[in-house]
């Protein structure tokens, strides 16, 4: 699939997360599905985008729709001339190679004590290793999480380069979604 035919330009409602986390201002917006059917996966998926003709580099979250949503910081909306409940003109292009995801340190430290674990690691794709990441990011209680990471490293160990069992989209599991907005 070439970069042009992932391309996408739409209008978009920037909405409010009900529970914004940090308590930094931000907002998101959830693609059409037409936008979200030409990229060439259904989980996380990084893209070079603008908002009102402001360019920056993305990830893309799966909203458990099978389309996704996007994360749109304040600083990024103040440089862009957008606030939150406007209408904006977004693009987007799938970028051509997935940059190589951050490893959260528990998951590094982790993998580097487990040797055949860490080889096995760096032999799998860029996409296998950011499967990773998000099935054990996605965990929602610590203790969720560090047995994901310790079941990762023992899978890993044994030669398995992909996460089995885990839907990287959330359309199977519901267990993926965009934020709830505001109103």
């Amino acid at each position: 699939m070439s970069q042009e035919h992932t391309k996408s330009r739409f209008q978009a409602l920037l909405q409010r997360p009900a529970e914004p986390g940090d308590g930094q201002p931000w907002a998101f917006i959830v693609l059409p599905k037409s936008a979200s059917d030409k990229l060439p996966r259904r989980g996380r998926t990084t893209v070079d985008a603008s908002l009102n003709g402001h360019s920056f580099q993305a990830m893309l979250e799966p909203d458990g729709q099978l389309s996704h949503w996007l994360r749109l910081d304040g600083p990024l909306l103040d440089t862009a001339g957008v606030t939150i409940g406007a209408t904006a003109e977004v693009e987007i292009t799938a970028v051509e190679q997935e940059p190589e995801p951050d490893i959260p340190a528990d998951l590094q430290q982790a993998l580097n004590a487990a040797p055949d674990a860490l080889a096995v690691w760096h032999d799998t794709t860029t996409i296998a290793r950011l499967d990773w990441i998000h099935w054990i990011t996605t965990a929602k209680q610590s203790k969720t999480r560090a047995k994901r990471i310790n079941d990762a490293c023992s899978k890993l160990a044994q030669g398995k380069r992909r996460v089995c069992c885990f839907d990287p989209s959330g359309f199977y599991s519901k267990a993926l979604s965009a934020p709830k907005a505001v109103g």
